[in-house]
Formats: C-alpha cells, sequence, structure tokens
C-alpha cells in the first residue's frame, strides 16, 4: 500500500459543474432526521481493467501509461475526464507497485462512453506533442523528503467550460499509507486540459484538513455552490468540509471559501473564513474519497478505504450525520486496493447499481468494479 516512487531512468458535469452533483432535488436538503437507508452491499464485481498492458478495453500503452493509480472523473458535459496520478512508460513485467520509467506525475483521459456495465473505454487523452499522455501539472520529482517528489491529482471538477484540477504537492513518502504535503492547490485549463495554470493564490498548508478533495455541485438559495470533501495528507485523518460560489472569480479567490463548523439548534449549517474553525463531519481514518449524491437513495454516499479496506457510507445531508461504513471488499479480497472513486454518471438500475474505478498496487493499475446498493426504505 506505500505509494513509494521507485523510479527507473526517471527522478478534474453529470450537470454542467462538479465531479458530483444533486441533480434535481433543488436547495440542499438540511433535514438530518431521516433515517438510514443503506443497509449494506452486495454483488461486487470486477468489470474490466482500465489501464495497463492487461486491459482488453484501452492500449494504454499506446499513450505511454503502463503502470498509473487513481482514476478520479469528473464531467465536463457529455464528456467525463479521469484523473490518474504517477504514472510510469515503461514496467517491468515483475514490477510491483508505482516504478517505471518515463515518471508522469499526473495524465488525464477523457471518455463519452456512457455505458458502465462492460467498462470504460476511453476516447482519448490529454497528450504532448509525440502523442505521449501529458504530465499535465509538472511535478518538480525532487529526492524524497528535500521538496516536492511529485504533485499527485486528488479530483476535478469544471465551471462551464472551466476545468480545475485539485492536486497536493507531496514532500516525503512515508510508512504505508503516510505522507507529507509541502501544500494543497488547484490548477486551471480553459482550452480542455491541454494546458494547465496553477493558481498559486489557492494554496492550502500542508499539514492542513484540506490536502485532498472531492467535490459535488449543490443549490443554496438558488445559487449554485461547490461544496470539498476534505482530508489530510495520508490515509488516517477524518473529513472536513467546505465550500465557495460555482463561479471561476469565486473559485480562484481562497477568500472566498468557507469552512463548515457545525449546525445552529435547528440544524442550518454554520460557515466560518477561518479554516482553523472547520469542524470534522467524518471521523476516523479516510483515505482517498469519492463523495456523489444518489437518486435512488436521496442520500449521499462517501467512498474511501480504511484500514486497508474500501467502503460505503451513507449521509443524510453533506455534513451528516454519516453512517458507518459499510465494506465493499477487502485487502484479503483484493490485495493493495485503494481509491474507490465514484461518478454520479455511472449508474444502472435506476441507480441500485453504481460503478466504481478502483486502484490495486501490485499490477499498479486502475480496475473498473461495479456493486449493488442493499436498502430498507
Amino acid at each position: 500500500m506505500r505509494r513509494a516512487l521507485m523510479v527507473i531512468g526517471a527522478t478534474a458535469a453529470a450537470a454542467a459543474l462538479g465531479a458530483c452533483s444533486q441533480a434535481g432535488t433543488g436547495d440542499v436538503d438540511t433535514d438530518q432526521n431521516k433515517p438510514f437507508v443503506l443497509t449494506g452491499v452486495s454483488n461486487l464485481t470486477e468489470v474490466a481493467q482500465l489501464t495497463g498492458p492487461g486491459s482488453a478495453l484501452n492500449d494504454t500503452d499506446a499513450v505511454g501509461v503502463a503502470g498509473t493509480d487513481l482514476g478520479s472523473m469528473f464531467n465536463v458535459g457529455d464528456r467525463t475526464y479521469f484523473v490518474f496520478g504517477d504514472t510510469f512508460g515503461t514496467r517491468d513485467p515483475d514490477s510491483y507497485g508505482g516504478q517505471g520509467g518515463n515518471w508522469r506525475s499526473n495524465v488525464l483521459a477523457h471518455t463519452t462512453d456512457d455505458d458502465p456495465t462492460d467498462g470504460i473505454t476511453f476516447d482519448g487523452w490529454i497528450v504532448d506533442d509525440i502523442g505521449l499522455a501529458l504530465e499535465a501539472v509538472p511535478g518538480l520529482h525532487e529526492a524524497d523528503g528535500t521538496g516536492e517528489v511529485t504533485k499527485i491529482p486528488t479530483g476535478g471538477f469544471a465551471v462551464g467550460d472551466t476545468m480545475y484540477l485539485a492536486f497536493m504537492s507531496v514532500h516525503h513518502w512515508g510508512d504505508p499509507g503516510q505522507w507529507d504535503a509541502n501544500y494543497s492547490s488547484l490548477a486551471r485549463s480553459v482550452d480542455g486540459g491541454q494546458t494547465w495554470q496553477v493558481l498559486d493564490d489557492v494554496r492550502w498548508p500542508g499539514d492542513s484538513n484540506f490536502v485532498q478533495v472531492t467535490t459535488a455541485e449543490v443549490r443554496e438559495s438558488g445559487e449554485d455552490v461547490l461544496y470539498f470533501w476534505s482530508i489530510p495528507a495520508g490515509r488516517f485523518g477524518g473529513v472536513q468540509l467546505m465550500k465557495v460560489p460555482a463561479d471561476t472569480a469565486s473559485v480562484e479567490d481562497l477568500g472566498a471559501y468557507r469552512y463548515f463548523t457545525g449546525t445552529a439548534d435547528d440544524g442550518t449549517p454554520q460557515w466560518s473564513s477561518a479554516i482553523d474553525e472547520a469542524a470534522t463531519v467524518v471521523d476516523g481514518t479516510v483515505g482517498e474519497l469519492s463523495v456523489m449524491y444518489s437518486d435512488h437513495l436521496e442520500r449521499w454516499l462517501m467512498t474511501y478505504s480504511t484500514g486497508g479496506d474500501a467502503v460505503i457510507a451513507e449521509g443524510i445531508t453533506p455534513w451528516g450525520p454519516w453512517s458507518e461504513p459499510h465494506v465493499i471488499t477487502t485487502q484479503a479480497e483484493h490485495p493493495g486496493l485503494y481509491a474507490p472513486y465514484l461518478n454520479p454518471r455511472y449508474v444502472a438500475d435506476d441507480g441500485r447499481t453504481v460503478y466504481f474505478s478502483m486502484s490495486l498496487w501490485g499490477p499498479y493499475n486502475v480496475f473498473w468494479f461495479s456493486v449493488d446498493l442493499d436498502a430498507d426504505f
């Protein structure tokens, strides 16, 4: 599970916004008194391998992607972007974990495939001048512990046609599930992902709870707002929540962000401009999280890894209460699993079946899974 970088030969809508959306529900529901309805999951299925030499769907070797991980998703119109982390163009067949040549910190594929039942076929990649998957936001690739090892993407979203990539600058890879970040930030693209500009003025401290994020669009008092569920560096912190108006000027203004601090006696959410006043909405050891609104359950869903297993929790509101997690699959069943990522576009059977990407450390590639939601309405 350690994201160690052993480098050989080399040292970002279902609606128009957001990675997830509360579609067709009007203003975000603040009623915290509804019951939980998710009782568990069943029928976990490994549908396909999305990346690497073992993929029957996508020739990723052709764009220099022999090994990669993560695979978070965000939608722009009818197109979905898959965002991958540390990527290697060449790998020894016996390689284990993140290692190889032609190292890039982050790459993006895109697709209009809206049928998740047989896997996702990529239409193409953001590529460089010679046709290899482009490092969208170059990492400095400095020696571990001396500066910036890499820039790892943690999610993406869009405001209209403007795309944003959330990333963390990693300083040091530690013990399994532990790493240190310099900071987290956003990069912007206005040309469909071909070029990216880092927003240096939008930056959160590396020791804060806002290093890894997942986003969703909601409506508040008739206005579009982006919510960010956030965790620290590593896989051993809880979840906090921030929001910003869903327009480019606000997204690019650090002072426009507000941090959830709790609820008033009547359940009304309270927000502050002070990051150190943020409240934890999910306790525990949360790694690589993903959140979406389920029209089927009329509840929020959060997937993440904890204790090495992939789990799913139900949220009554964006800030909770959140249920105890239900296990999707375990390390015993899928050794080296991490980063289970949802997208509200990829559901079936009226939302009862959800599809998700998940990484496996050994083959160091991204796979496509489905699972059924079991509910008691």
